[in-house]
């Protein structure tokens, strides 16, 4: 039986998550007090239905957090019953959740005549406090538009066994900020820019040319021979550490191109290691 328990800030994108997970065969709940999961667990347990077996939670705010302070606890209580939850956490910037909420006119839960939304943000960060102290996977979804964040989601539970390590690869560009969730960042700014080839200035990581002019400058083949090497031997640390999830981004100025080869090459190295290996290119379209 595989449980995911999803949590998170309002205007995060847990709708869009459990979508997602229904998409791909969830039985899905939404807005379940904390202290109500054994109970869930055992009628699922009872029910018996091969339906069953794959269970998405959503537990958050609402209504004023309804038995979040004792989530530690529930979590243990799950784990000596033999369920092993993987609780997903969802977040962003503050900027990035007010305009979500203005532009889609929704309002915050913890609002109110006497607390604006800044404040019920606030609020809403400090409640759910215990559930992200026990996420394996945070997601920071500032930068993720809903098609990314459904795409990313369903990589990561649909495309490996529930007790699998995945590494998430992504890149990423200096100018629009360094992505909040990753456990590792990598700066290739001090490599030559095919920017500023003007044959290449349309063209990404992706794209054989840029690929031919980086693999023809020693200091990038210096730079990917490095990061294979110290990946190869710090993976295995954090994933013998019982994590489920280490986020890896590498970043350049735009995200377009240097970034995004040094992602697609390490890639390609870890997959023939590697069991799952997820790959974003935050800033490409």
């Amino acid at each position: 039986m595989n449980w995911i328990l999803i949590s998170g800030l309002s205007g995060a994108g847990k709708s869009i998550a459990m979508r997602a997970l229904e998409d791909i065969g969830y039985f899905c709940v939404d807005n379940l007090p904390a202290t109500m999961l054994p109970a869930l667990v055992e009628q699922v347990r009872a029910a018996g239905n091969d339906r069953e077996r794959h269970v998405a939670v959503v537990v958050d705010a609402r209504g004023a957090g309804r038995g979040l302070e004792k989530f530690s606890e529930v979590i243990k209580e799950l784990r000596v019953s033999g369920i092993k939850p993987q609780v997903i956490f969802l977040e962003a910037e503050d900027n990035a959740l007010i305009t979500r909420f203005k532009e889609t006119r929704r309002r915050h839960p913890l609002t109110s005549k006497k607390c604006a939304l800044s404040e019920a943000i606030n609020r809403e960060r400090a409640l759910l406090a215990p559930l992200r102290e026990n996420a394996d996977v945070v997601i920071d979804t500032t930068h993720t538009n809903l098609y990314q964040l459904r795409d990313l989601v369903r990589q990561r539970l649909h495309d490996s066994a529930p007790d699998s390590f995945s590494v998430l690869l992504q890149s990423f560009g200096y100018k629009n900020g360094v992505p909040q969730d990753a456990d590792m960042v990598f700066d290739s700014r001090c490599l030559p820019n095919p920017f500023w080839k003007p044959e290449l200035r349309s063209l990404t990581g992706q794209d054989e040319k840029v690929v031919q002019y980086l693999e023809a400058q020693p200091q990038a083949v210096k730079m990917l021979a490095s990061l294979k090497g110290f990946l190869d031997e710090w993976i295995p640390a954090f994933e013998h550490d019982n994590r489920a999830y280490l986020n890896i981004a590498i970043g350049c100025t735009g995200g377009q191109h240097r970034s995004v080869y040094l992602v697609e090459r390490i890639a390609e190295h870890l997959e023939g290691k590697r069991e799952s290996v997820i790959v974003r290119h935050r800033d490409l379209g």
